[in-house]
């Protein structure tokens, strides 16, 4: 058996984006994999269809397949970049191209001048588009091919600053956004049939459509003037006749003050929205469930305080974790695990659809549904429930996991000082002998509002690969167990939860002895990356730390991230004028003339949430005290390194981390 390598994190494969066709019995996806030289990722969409022979089949082979949906039930159409142009600067256009699933080659659709990231058909030729457009830039949609030669010349002009002047001025993974709106368009049948439906200042999150799409809500966030205040914006278009009949049809939905929207789609044709005031958490706040009433009104129908969405991995494709037919279909986090579920409308009843997989995403059919999920240890495949019974349609990963050592986690619940339940893994190194000593790691996830599971864990398996045990678990301000277990706001913030990892590690330990309290390691991403800075200036109990993704100053965290001033400034609950000593006493460079533990820092260049300024506080504060400290920055990365970063990046980081590791954690 081999073991697991750095590299096998760009080989094993990632699914995601079901569609359905409108007749239902045929799926399409697409599957990711590295490329050889570990420059990037080759997409390509796969469809499974029962009535083919064989069932599952890859449909393209270009790589560069992506956002496929069905037109009709017998085509794809997806969006690719086949063009030979010279790709620098931004995006201003998007290509999309269809190929029957009868065979033949895929041919140009069209292409609409607009970056754009979902399409949804509407029959007889008509479209709905999630595209994006500037405000202070001509009208994409309007330009002929002069005016376009022409704003591409200005960009490039331009290309060495950036104007800043409205919040968020940037966001993780994309990029600069000042004056940058996501929008509803409309597109028609016509060449060059392309408008904006929604207001321009608008920027829209998502949008959904009626099963007969004679009707759409689309919602979104409006910068209100100088104070650039969020407010959610909810609306609601009637799909018949022009672009302009549509457009004059818009219904704007009053929203409660305060009010912010996760997700929205219809039920049996009535409008269900996700989306919550955050009374009691503020932006941390589980939704609740709200119906369009007849009379036009949201109503708020229940506040099951449960988390929407999958636990976390870091080989994982996307995709949609949210459906609605006659009901609300979606995939819920409760404690360590993740399963599909139905809520019945309006009484808000919830039964499990399928709780046999870690589940991602799905889509429901008829009489099925069809799912990405998780066995305990494996990788991601493609699943579908029918008739009760849960059958496994794809093997994409099985030669892998058939080749390799796979630890296995070991799960179990403890409880922390202050008698809160906390859910534990240790994962042991395969061939784990007693009577040896031991390394080990202790690794923190991001969030908080996230939870660690019992899928594929490719980083903790090479680990384990060389010789460490691994442990993790979720703490309080973990997600899957309510907003009581979340809350560590406020004065909470680095001491509940700090508590409860030390509490863990105690634990852990007792549990494996062969582990040697001087050779454990810890690391930790984004909260994980506070927590790992947090840690240093608090205890020495640790040989080395790979702290990723940092925070380490929340008053600099709130001034200078995407999030940082309304959902850090919620979860902290202060500012800096009004909370500055508060904000320092929770910032774990207040504590860095304390630190002696040798401190490794990851972190991207174009990390937006949690930007590098933090990093490299931590880091210089480190060695002005002369503790051992290094920082490897990755150029052209984002807060997604770990995740979907390049896979030479992804290799480097993590060939980073375990040298770090082996140098501090090597027995004297």
């Amino acid at each position: 058996m081999k073991k697991v390598a750095i590299e096998d994190m760009a080989r094993i494969r990632a699914l995601g984006n079901l569609t359905l066709s409108p007749e239902g019995g045929r799926i399409a996806f697409t599957v990711k994999t590295g490329k050889a030289d570990l420059s990037g990722y080759d997409t390509d969409i796969w469809v499974y269809d029962e009535a083919h022979e064989p069932a599952l089949y890859r449909l393209t082979s270009g790589g560069d397949g992506s956002a496929p949906v069905f037109c009709g039930n017998d085509a794809v159409v997806f969006s690719a970049d086949r063009s030979r142009e010279k790709k620098d600067g931004p995006k201003l256009k998007t290509a999309y191209y269809r190929i029957s699933l009868n065979g033949g080659e895929a041919e140009e659709l069209f292409t609409l001048p607009m970056p754009c990231s979902s399409l949804e058909p509407l029959g007889d030729g008509r479209w709905l588009a999630l595209g994006k457009h500037s405000l202070s830039l001509p009208d994409f949609t309007k330009l002929d091919e002069a005016g376009a030669a022409d704003l591409k010349k200005t960009l490039e002009d331009e290309k060495d600053y950036e104007v800043f002047d409205e919040l968020p001025f940037w966001a993780n993974g994309m990029g600069i956004v000042n004056k940058w709106r996501g929008g509803l368009y409309f597109c028609g049948p016509e060449a060059g049939a392309v408008e904006l439906l929604s207001e321009r200042e608008l920027q829209v999150m998502g949008f959904a459509l009626t099963k007969d799409r004679a009707a759409a809500a689309c919602w979104g966030t409006f910068y209100e003037g100088d104070v650039n205040r969020n407010r959610a914006r909810l609306f609601v278009y009637s799909l018949a006749g022009s672009a302009a009949d549509i457009k004059a049809s818009a219904k704007e939905i009053a929203l409660p003050e305060g009010f912010t929207i996760s997700e929205a789609r219809f039920v049996s044709g009535r409008l269900v929205v996700l989306g919550t005031r955050g009374e009691r958490m503020g932006s941390s706040q589980n939704d609740g469930v709200y119906e369009l009433a007849p009379d036009g009104a949201l109503r708020l129908l229940c506040e099951p305080d449960i988390t929407f969405g999958p636990v976390g991995a870091d080989v994982a494709g996307g995709g949609s974790s949210f459906e609605a037919d006659d009901a609300l279909y979606f995939v819920r986090n409760e404690g360590y695990r993740s399963f599909y579920e139905k809520m019945e409308l309006p009484g808000c009843s919830v039964s499990v659809v399928s709780g046999d997989l870690e589940i991602v995403s799905a889509a429901v059919g008829t009489d099925d549904i069809y799912m990405i999920g998780m066995e305990k240890d494996r990788p991601q495949e493609l699943y579908r429930r029918k008739g009760g019974k849960l059958e496994k349609l794809s093997s994409f990963n099985e030669d892998y996991v058939k080749e390799h050592e796979i630890a296995s986690a070991e799960h179990f619940v403890f409880k922390d000082r202050e008698g809160t339940e906390i859910d534990g893994f240790i994962l042991k190194p395969a061939g784990f002998d007693e009577s040896k000593s031991y390394p080990a790691i202790l690794s923190v996830h991001g969030g908080p509002r996230s939870a660690y599971g019992q899928g594929f864990f490719h980083e903790f398996q090479y680990w384990a690969g060389r010789g460490y045990v691994i442990f993790f678990c979720n703490p309080p301000g973990s997600s899957g167990k309510g907003d009581a277990f979340a809350d560590i706001l406020g004065e909470k913030f680095g001491v509940r939860d700090f508590n409860a990892v030390m509490d863990f590690t105690d634990e852990a330990l007792k549990r494996v002895p062969q582990v040697d309290p001087a050779r454990v390691a810890m690391t930790g991403g984004s909260y994980g990356g506070f927590m790992a800075n947090w840690i240093i200036g608090h205890t020495d109990r640790f040989a080395a730390v790979a702290s990723c993704r940092s925070i380490s100053n929340y008053v600099s965290k709130l001034l200078t991230t995407d999030i940082g001033y309304y959902h850090n400034a919620s979860q902290m609950g202060r500012d800096p004028w009004n909370g500055a000593a508060m904000l320092w006493e929770h910032s774990p460079l207040a504590y860095a003339d304390r630190v002696k533990t040798p401190t490794l820092f990851i972190q991207s260049d174009e990390d937006y949430r949690c930007w590098m300024g933090d990093a490299l506080q931590m880091l210089q504060a480190l060695l002005l005290h002369g503790v051992p400290a290094r920082m490897c920055l990755f150029h052209g990365e984002n807060h997604e390194l770990s995740r979907s970063g390049k896979p030479k990046h992804r290799v480097r980081r993590i060939k980073e981390i375990t040298e770090w590791f082996d140098r501090w954690t090597a027995e004297k």
